[in-house]
């Protein structure tokens, strides 16, 4: 049984930000120290919350999409082995399951813009 490799990427995609958001949440009491002590400016207590959900949305959204890209792509594959004038029709549906990365690209800049 082969197994792809695209699941694995996805994973990853979703592991890195989430382990960054994290470390965020980490630090951010010395951050906000320092910003107060700096100025008056507030730091917004759920700011942490808000990269956690941005790197979920972003994640789970690469993980979707990688395993349509894979199964899309391996069915259009068998596909044009039978029939070759098919690659215009086939292309178009392997860039619609790319564009479900793009969809949670964009909601995570919506809620990182609201932080």
């Amino acid at each position: 049984m082969k197994r792809s490799i695209a699941p694995l990427i996805g994973l990853i995609a979703l592991a890195v930000p989430v382990a960054i958001a994290l470390t965020y949440l980490w630090v951010n009491p010395a951050i906000a120290q320092e910003a107060e002590a700096a100025s008056a400016a507030i730091v917004s207590p759920h700011a942490g919350l808000a990269m956690i959900g941005a790197a979920i949305a972003a994640g789970l959204a690469s993980l979707g999409a990688a395993y349509a890209v894979a199964m899309v792509g391996s069915a259009a594959v068998g596909a044009m082995t039978e029939k070759p004038e098919l690659l215009g029709r086939l292309l178009i549906l392997v860039g619609l399951a790319e564009g479900i990365a793009i969809y949670g690209l964009i909601v995570a800049v919506l809620i990182l813009n609201t932080v």
